[in-house]
């Protein structure tokens, strides 16, 4: 499958998702292209994908993001672990969704969620796409893909 396809599929996918699941108004920001090394500030998880599709997937945001969607979500605010546990859960329903929507005509599975706090720079790959969506009284949280091409 020819990247550019592959790339607007997977965007698409990830678009589709962050509106089945995200409890707020969203806004699709511009996807962009990020060179070596990503860094990361704030709570970020990485997950695999493999098949059709390979790569990984970090979603990242802030702490305070993250915790105000866990707040829309189960109505109490979240943090310490439970923030880490709960972005680890909202990574695992994203890229689930975002993998079932590919279902039709692609074979895209995932790995468990691994969960990335603090500051971190990450390294062995290319480049990478950037879809920042933000969140309507929350922030702005970053679906960060490496596919392998």
């Amino acid at each position: 499958m020819e990247s550019n396809v592959v790339t607007k599929k997977v965007l698409n996918a990830t678009i589709f998702a962050a509106k089945s699941i995200l409890p707020s108004s969203l806004v699709i920001h511009k996807p962009s292209l990020l060179r070596q090394p990503l860094e990361q500030e704030s709570i970020g998880v990485l997950i695999g994908m493999t098949g059709d599709i390979r790569g990984s997937l970090i979603i990242e945001g802030t702490t305070d993001c993250l915790s105000k969607i866990g707040e829309s979500m189960f109505g109490m605010p979240l943090n310490g672990e439970m923030l880490e546990s709960f972005a680890a859960e909202l990574g695992n329903m994203l890229a689930g969704n975002m993998a079932a929507s590919l279902a039709a005509d692609t074979t895209m599975d995932i790995t468990p969620p691994t969960v990335i706090v603090g500051n971190t720079k990450l390294y062995g790959f290319n480049e990478a796409i950037n879809l920042p969506i933000s969140l309507e009284g929350s922030g702005t949280i970053h679906f960060i893909f490496m596919i392998e091409r």
